[in-house]
C-alpha cells in the first residue's frame, strides 16, 4: 500500500475544517464507522461533540489534509457513528496508513504528557515554538521526543520457526522473540544477546528485514531473520513462559499482520526469509 504520508516537525497552529483529528480519551482513539469504511474524524465533525483540548500537535500531512493529535480529559457526548476504541484494536479497523498516523498521534501525546516538568531543575516545561520539543524557561534544558529502540527476530531452523510466549500474552498467543537494545549495543549484538537471555539459544546469519514504529508507548521496531546455530530452547521462566520450533502445518495463535511480528512470521510462512 502506497503511504501518502509526510512526517513532519513543523509546527502548525490553526486547522482547517475537513483536517484530521486524532482524539485520544485515556489509552482509545475516536474514530468514525460508515458504510464504507472506518475512518479517522475531521475537525468540523469534532467541534459538534463541543470537546475540551489542553493543546493539539501537528503531526504531517495525509492526501493534503493536516494531521492533528490531541487528548482530551473528559468524555464527549458522540452522535451516531463515532467511537472510542482501543488503539491496539485500531490495527484491524483501520488501513495501515491510517493506523500508522494514529500511533505517531499516540507518541506525541505520550511524550507532553511525560514531559510536563523539566527532568533537570523541575520548572514546568513549555512547548518550543520551532520546533517539536519541550524547554525549560528556567534552565533551557530541552527535551525532545524519545525514541527506544528494540530488535523483533524471526529464528529459522530449517524449515521451523522459533515461537515463544510471554507471559503478558493472552492465553495461547505465541510470537517471535523481541527485546530493548541496551546502551552501547548494535543490534546484531542485541539480536545475540536478548534470543539468548529469553531462550537460551545462539543465532547466526542475523540479516535485517524491516522496521517499524510501534506506539505501545514509544518504541522503533528493527526486524530480522537469523538461523540457530546452537543449545537447546531453556526459556527465562521470567518474560518467556514457553518456547518451540513451530512448522508452517502447526502454528499456534500468531500476532496479526499489522505488526512487524505478524509480518516477520507471514514473511516465513511463504518462503521469503
Amino acid at each position: 500500500m502506497e503511504n501518502n504520508f509526510k512526517i513532519t516537525s513543523e509546527v502548525i497552529k490553526e486547522s482547517k475544517c475537513d483536517d484530521l483529528y486524532f482524539i485520544f480519551y485515556k489509552d482509545s482513539i475516536l474514530i468514525k464507522f460508515i458504510e464504507n469504511g472506518v475512518f479517522i474524524p475531521t475537525k468540523f465533525e469534532v467541534e459538534g461533540f463541543n470537546p475540551f483540548f489542553e493543546d493539539k500537535f501537528y503531526i504531517g500531512e495525509l492526501d493534503g489534509k493536516a494531521c492533528f493529535a490531541l487528548e482530551t480529559s473528559r468524555e464527549l457526548q458522540l452522535k451516531e457513528g463515532f467511537e472510542f476504541v482501543k488503539l491496539r484494536e485500531c490495527g484491524l479497523l483501520l488501513d495501515e496508513n491510517l493506523f500508522t498516523i494514529a500511533g505517531r498521534a499516540k507518541q506525541i501525546i505520550h511524550w507532553d504528557k511525560t514531559n510536563k516538568f523539566c527532568g533537570r531543575c523541575g520548572t514546568k516545561t513549555e512547548n518550543k515554538v520551532d520546533e517539536r520539543a519541550k524547554i525549560c524557561p528556567h534552565c533551557n534544558n530541552v527535551m525532545y521526543p524519545v525514541i527506544c529502540p528494540a530488535i523483533i527476530v524471526a529464528v529459522t531452523k530449517g524449515d521451523k520457526i522459533l515461537l515463544a510466549h510471554n507471559k503478558n500474552f493472552v492465553s495461547g498467543r505465541y510470537s517471535v522473540i523481541a527485546g530493548f537494545v541496551e546502551a552501547g549495543e548494535d543490534l546484531e549484538s542485541a539480536v545475540k544477546r536478548e534470543v539468548f537471555e529469553e531462550v537460551g539459544i545462539k543465532v547466526k546469519n542475523i540479516k535485517y528485514y524491516n522496521s517499524s514504529s510501534w506506539s505501545f508507548p514509544n518504541s522503533l521496531m528493527i526486524g530480522f531473520f537469523a538461523q540457530y546455530e546452537a543449545e537447546e530452547i531453556k526459556v527465562d521462566g521470567k518474560e518467556i513462559e514457553c518456547a518451540d520450533w513451530y512448522s508452517k502445518d502447526d502454528l499456534p495463535d500468531i500476532p496479526e499482520n499489522f505488526s512487524i511480528a505478524g509480518k516477520l512470521i507471514r514473511k516465513f510462512l511463504n518462503g521469503l526469509n
